[in-house]
């Protein structure tokens, strides 16, 4: 079992910067795939990032390549995912989730997830 819990969101200008953190409990080794979803009003799950949980693997979506960065402190059992150059339709309930099927894009090859936390980027 994975227990995941995101922190980090709030509300912010375009052009700003936040951070979000993701902190794990339970048995991650070095297999599972991290990654960092969103859901925006009146639209899909999308993928964001990714990585293995060893690293070496960082995944992003095309939307948010050059502008997030996904990383993790294994020794912490945290996950980050940093964003700059926020724009407006970044807005979404960014989740934390995690996965024994290696790195994907596909939400449902993630078992375990987080409650989500909320980023609001105004114009």
């Amino acid at each position: 079992q994975v227990q995941l819990v995101e922190s980090g969101g709030g509300l912010v200008q375009a052009g700003g910067s936040l951070r979000l953190s993701c902190a794990a409990a339970g048995h991650l080794v070095g297999n599972h795939a991290l990654a960092w979803l969103r859901l925006a009003p009146g639209k899909e799950r999308e993928f964001v990032a990714a990585d293995r949980w060893s690293g070496g693997s960082r995944y992003y979506a095309d939307t948010v390549k050059g502008r997030f960065t996904i990383s993790r402190d294994n020794a912490a059992n945290t996950l980050y995912l940093k964003m700059s150059s926020l724009k407006p339709e970044d807005t979404a309930v960014y989740y934390c989730a995690a996965g024994t099927s290696g790195v994907s894009t596909t939400a449902r090859r993630y078992g375990y997830w987080g409650q989500g936390t909320q980023v609001t980027v105004s114009a």
